[in-house]
């Protein structure tokens, strides 16, 4: 485990005596993996984590590894987390397949409303329904991004027969099967690998937000982008802040408290936000070189929104044999973002 405790009852009354406050007690890594430039990393979570180191006075150090740079590959975050390789990570559940079953319902098409801020609210305030899910590490917050597009760099998809038979890379099992839904071929690759993925003609395109577009520079592979009228969207990704277990345990009271104020619904809205504004960013990418971007028409969207109620039924049938109630999940996780939408 890399947590470290690197203050000594020497130093702590040496600092008080002297009148420079109290000396850092622990460093923290956190690994991701996405590029430094990607609105993640940069307005998420650089801010949140100078925001804790402030909070506690320089008590806390946080050093945070993008790009994968501690080492392993994206789908391995969480297992880095539980294990202590890292201190704190993000990642994105559908990196695990299996893994947060629960968690999944916020994930589903016709659940998800095209909100990252209800969406997100909801899930952190759903903590109690998920719990099962985060036995082996410690939660900071959820999110989700505002909801996934089609992306294409072939042809254009104006109508639900126009995806039939194109390769999209998947953010997510429950992805897959939208995908699926559509008559395509969903296709598992980390989002770091989409844009060689896309060059090479591995995919025609990819089911992820707007917002990826800028790092992943999506807008020079890009011939179009499809998404569904008023502002719905193919479902979502949950993303997860989670620290080690003991690495929390571990520190004193009123460094807990200083991540505790700083997780949960307690950031849930602004973190929601922040993703909905991140979108703005890669629609002006998309701009720049002249993406075209259909909205379907209500009857279009109307047939992928039958294709989607078959894969939330899908869902509800899959985990209800592993004995989760797969149907109530539904209906709690839609009650729960229609009062984050109405607290608003």
């Amino acid at each position: 485990m890399t947590f470290k405790t690197t203050l000594t009852s020497a130093i702590a009354a040496l600092a008080l005596s002297t009148g420079f406050g109290m000396a850092q007690e622990v460093t923290l890594t956190v690994h991701h993996f996405l590029p430094p430039v990607a609105s993640a990393h940069k307005t998420m979570m650089q801010p949140w984590a100078d925001k804790i180191q402030s909070e506690s006075n320089g008590r806390i150090a946080i050093e945070i590894f993008p790009s994968m740079s501690m080492g392993g590959k994206p789908g391995e975050l969480y297992g880095q987390v539980r294990d202590g390789t890292a201190d704190i990570v993000w990642t994105l559940l559908g990196y695990t397949p299996g893994v947060f079953p629960r968690s999944e319902v916020f994930e589903l098409p016709l659940v998800h409303a095209g909100s990252a801020t209800d969406t997100t609210i909801a899930l952190n305030a759903s903590m109690d329904m998920l719990a099962e899910d985060f036995g082996d590490v410690h939660v900071l917050f959820l999110h989700s991004h505002d909801g996934n597009v089609i992306h294409s760099a072939t042809r254009p998809v104006r109508s639900f027969e126009d995806a039939a038979g194109m390769k999209l890379r998947t953010p997510s099992r429950t992805g897959a099967w939208v995908i699926e839904g559509a008559g395509a071929e969903p296709v598992g690759i980390p989002v770091p690998a989409l844009p060689e993925a896309m060059s090479k003609g591995v995919v025609d395109g990819a089911l992820t937000p707007l917002e990826i577009v800028p790092p992943l520079k999506l807008q020079e592979l890009d011939k179009s982008v499809t998404e569904l009228p008023n502002g719905d969207r193919f479902g979502t990704s949950v993303f997860m802040v989670a620290m080690n277990k003991d690495a929390y345990e571990a520190l004193p009271d009123d460094l807990k408290s200083v991540f505790d104020a700083n997780s949960g619904s307690n950031v849930a809205a602004e973190i929601g936000a922040m993703w909905e504004g991140f979108e703005q960013s890669g629609a002006d990418a998309l701009a720049s070189k002249n993406v075209e971007r259909i909205v379907l028409s209500e009857e279009e969207a109307a047939k992928f929104n039958a294709a989607n109620e078959t894969v939330v039924q899908r869902w509800i049938e899959e985990v209800s044999a592993k004995g989760i109630d797969g149907a109530s999940l539904v209906a709690q996780a839609r009650a729960a973002i229609a009062a984050a939408k109405a607290s608003r």
